[in-house]
């Protein structure tokens, strides 16, 4: 197995972790700790995704031999948009968590108490 089927499997196993975090949790915080498991195996999938067996970096420099065929120098390098688009999210994910953790607090000051079942205002 090379970097990236590791990287797809170990993100699809962080899913599935996070998922039953998610869904299984009565702790709120636990909730949260799940949504970031989660995150986390999506940025792993992405990163696998994006993985190219030796490749190098889009600069080209001495990387690159001269005169190499133009179709066989785009093979060789590796697509930066999945590494940006990573990068991004978890910037993204980083704030969305810190708004939760703040919510968290903010449920806990209000009731004191961090069990999701003793919360009822929106139950049908």
């Amino acid at each position: 197995m090379d970097f990236g089927q590791i990287a797809v499997s170990v993100g699809f196993l962080l899913i599935l972790i996070g998922v039953w975090g998610i869904l299984t949790q009565k702790n709120i915080i636990k909730i949260v700790i799940g949504f970031s498991v989660f995150d986390t195996g999506l940025h792993m999938i992405m990163v696998g995704i994006g993985y190219v067996k030796g490749g190098t970096a889009p600069i080209l420099d001495g990387a690159i031999a001269p005169g190499t065929a133009p179709i066989n120098i785009v093979a060789g390098i590796v697509d930066p948009v999945p590494q940006a688009l990573v990068l991004t999210a978890i910037v993204i994910g980083l704030g969305v968590t810190a708004l939760m953790l703040a919510y968290v607090v903010r449920l806990y000051e209000d009731r004191k108490s961090l069990d999701i079942s003793s919360y009822e205002d929106l139950k049908w």
